[in-house]
């Protein structure tokens, strides 16, 4: 190992890497893929095999070794953050006893199904194995539908700890504990101190941040604990944590405004203790969501969470009779007991039923739970007979409704509630008996992780940058995006601006206009091209389309037609766009399959003569659940004159993973919209698959129908203070209006 040692040395000054000193490091120091490859191949117990810092670029690294409790083998970086794992990396461990600390994976993705994995094949597992203190950012597959998972747990009595995972944007679960197999199963792995970073909205299923097991193997015991780590703003989808599995232990985590739940969606004796749930009022975050036989959940804290249906602060389901696998066991013999709710707007019982799920929860307990609210006085939703659920000991503030009225179970009193150091709301009383009682310091975002790793905002950010002003001309606005970065404001001088080349937009960017709105016109057959990254804010512009080519297709903005991992979002506010219809099927916005919006917003603005879709989201053609925008805000705008629809958005199928699409329609004037003969939707309005819909004071003249296709869960749909003048009313797939308020003028 000396010889070795002295060789490795020599390799490194030879290849220039920094920082090396023979004297300092303790281990055999490796820079090369052949290096390392022999320095794993020839270690014994006790060995540390050190990866010299810099870039390892394609690095496909198989630990496999025989250690021992004593002595175990460790792969370390030879400083945290200077050993990056880049291109189509990999780690693959495989034996016992060994440990992997402080690699960076970045600036690439895996050619294969996991990021890092506890095995080597089927036949070789890992087990009192270690990865702690590693970190993944962003290192994802550029094709957002290609799956991959960044760590899959196998084997026995693993731990993976304090690592740093934040970014996770194609599909695939980030963490996943593997049961395929009987050596996989009662693995007691633990799963402890790591922050899980940001996941944006993916937009279909396959968005969880944790996942253990599957519904193939739920009724097989995991009994993996995970405590103490850190879930930040993970959005993924309905699950943050998805449970497929028996006798698993969640204890001690924090959820900061998480959009979803954890979910005990397979599986049963599940103990849910001691977590704590910051909404902080965000859109859609939720709590606990229970499903199937002797799940225990006690001593949790929920504040500030909005979710409903299946994102609700607490939520306990209907069941499936005689369930296969894959579908939802009945809730029996399981409890909910002393929890704390602040300001959480909904409690969900008898959540998801209809004709399938039919049986209600039985042989369960609520009690002893606080509810306390400042400003509703709602809080239980109750779809079906929940007399199985024995209440008992439930206190509430004198403005809370009991659950369907009773009082049995319920107790109001008066609360006084105060923020204790660790930021949580709680009752003075000290004699109150309900409520989280003992609960755990909460766990912070920086008592996980790694500390040398720097943390950022996910989200695209506009005006964060400088302000450039740019004058009227020839490919002004073209050059000035080419010299921009990431947040800047470009602010257009009055004047007329003419564009021969389509502008790339790679970063979130604003656009306005000064004193008074310039004009923008174009020879190209798109305007602006969102990039994977793009995000793009329009203000007090005139846009017209005169000067386009005489070709169908044409947009003022487009998504890449490649796929696009990062969301984007499209701001216009106080925008005018005028002649857009030099040629059929001329769209504002046309948004590509495998792209996906958190928001698309149009704010005062006006839209004439366009022959085409103002908003064109329905490029996911598959009915698999899959849309291309979360929410769609159109607001005191008026269309005039246009030949599509002025929102087409769509969801295909019946999947329930996820919350959106959404829309919210107010104030706005729709004339002769929709009237095309090419508008194969027949609609001024089409929504497939929406799931909430909000339109208020919205006027119709001379226009093709609202029509909706509700199929997805439970859609909210509330129409209220519509003109209809020469307009057919609203149109839905079977002639009803399920769910639907409807209140027009």
């Amino acid at each position: 190992m000396r010889f070795l040692h002295s060789i490795t040395f020599i390799t490194l000054l030879i290849v220039g890497c920094a920082g090396v000193d023979e004297a300092t490091v303790d281990g055999t120091v490796v820079g090369d893929m052949a290096a390392l490859q022999e320095a794993i191949a020839t270690a014994q117990p006790g060995d540390r095999i050190v990866m010299a810092n810099g870039v390892w670029q394609n690095a496909e690294v198989v630990f496999e070794a025989e250690g021992t409790a004593e002595a175990p083998i460790e792969l370390t970086a030879q400083t945290p953050s200077r050993v990056t794992l880049e291109g189509q990396s990999y780690l693959r461990l495989a034996g016992q006893h060994l440990v992997v600390r402080g690699l960076v994976f970045k600036n690439g993705y895996t050619p294969t199904s996991e990021v890092i994995s506890f095995r080597r094949n089927k036949e070789r597992l890992c087990n009192d194995c270690r990865v702690t203190e590693c970190v993944i950012d962003n290192y994802n597959n550029p094709e957002r539908s290609e799956s991959d998972y960044w760590v899959s747990i196998y084997g026995k009595r693993n731990r993976f700890d304090h690592n740093h995972l934040t970014g996770k944007r194609n599909r695939g679960v980030t963490v996943a504990v593997r049961l395929n197999t009987e050596e996989s199963r009662e693995n007691n792995h633990r799963i402890d101190h790591n922050y899980f970073g940001p996941r944006p909205i993916f937009g279909s299923n396959g968005g969880e941040t944790l996942r253990i097991g599957t519904s193939h193997h739920s009724l097989t015991n995991s009994q993996t604990v995970v405590e103490r780590n850190y879930f930040d703003r993970c959005n993924g989808e309905h699950e943050i944590i998805s449970n497929k599995s028996g006798q698993n232990v969640f204890r001690g985590n924090t959820f900061y405004e998480c959009q979803g739940t954890l979910t005990m969606r397979h599986g049963n004796e599940t103990l849910v203790e001691g977590n704590h749930f910051f909404g902080n009022g965000k859109v859609n975050t939720g709590g606990i969501r229970i499903i199937n036989e002797r799940q225990t959940v006690r001593n949790n804290y929920c504040e500030g969470l909005t979710g409903y249906r299946f994102r609700g602060a607490l939520v306990i389901m209907n069941g499936v009779p005689n369930s296969p696998l894959n579908r939802y066991f009945q809730v029996t013999d399981s409890k909910a007991n002393h929890n704390t709710f602040v300001n959480c707007d909904h409690i969900q019982l008898g959540a998801g039923s209809d004709d399938e799920r039919s049986a209600v929860p039985v042989r369960s307990t609520m009690s002893d739970n606080l509810f306390y609210h400042d400003d509703r006085t709602d809080l239980f939703t109750v779809y079906d007979d929940m007399s199985g659920i024995a209440m008992e000991g439930n206190v509430l503030n004198p403005s809370l409704e009991p659950l369907d009225g009773r009082e049995s179970g319920f107790v109001r009193k008066s609360l006084s509630l105060k923020r204790d150091a660790y930021g949580r709301m709680l009752p003075q009383d000290a004699s109150l008996e309900a409520g989280a009682q003992a609960l755990p310091i909460p766990v912070t975002a920086d008592s996980t992780g790694v500390s040398w790793y720097p943390r950022r905002d996910e989200n695209p950010v506009f005006g964060a940058g400088k302000e450039m002003a740019v004058e009227a001309g020839e490919n002004t606005l073209f050059d000035a995006v080419a010299n921009s970065e990431a947040g800047d404001i470009l602010v257009l001088a009055p004047g007329n601006y003419i564009t021969t080349k389509a502008i790339a937009v790679p970063h979130p960017l604003t656009i306005r206009g000064g004193s008074e709105k310039p004009m923008l016109t174009y020879e190209k057959n798109v305007l602006f091209e969102l990039q994977n990254g793009g995000a793009l804010s329009l203000q007090n512009l005139h846009i017209d389309g005169a000067e386009c080519p005489d070709y169908a297709g044409n947009a003022v903005v487009r998504t890449s037609r490649y796929s696009m991992s990062h969301n984007y979002k499209l701001l216009i506010d106080d925008c005018r766009f005028t002649d857009l219809d030099v040629n059929h099927t001329f769209n504002v916005l046309r948004s590509a399959a495998s792209t996906f919006a958190d928001s698309v917003v149009l704010r005062n603005s006006t839209f004439e003569n366009v022959s085409g879709t103002v908003l064109a989201l329905d490029a996911e053609t598959e009915d698999r659940g899959v849309y291309s925008a979360e929410m769609v805000v159109i607001d005191d705008c008026q269309f005039k004159d246009v030949g599509g629809a002025v929102v087409n958005l769509r969801r295909g199928g019946r999947d329930e993973s996820t919350f959106g699409p959404m829309l919210v329609l107010n104030d706005s004037s729709f004339d002769n919209v929709g009237t095309d003969r090419r508008n194969k939707a027949d609609a001024s309005v089409m929504l497939h698959g929406v799931q909430e819909i909000k339109m208020q004071g919205n006027r119709f003249v001379n226009s093709d129908p609202l029509r909706m296709h509700l199929v997805v869960g439970e859609p909210v749909v509330e129409i209220e203070g519509t003109d209809l003048d020469n307009t057919q009313t609203v149109v839905t797939h079977d002639g009803s209006y399920p769910g639907l308020q409807v209140d027009f003028d």
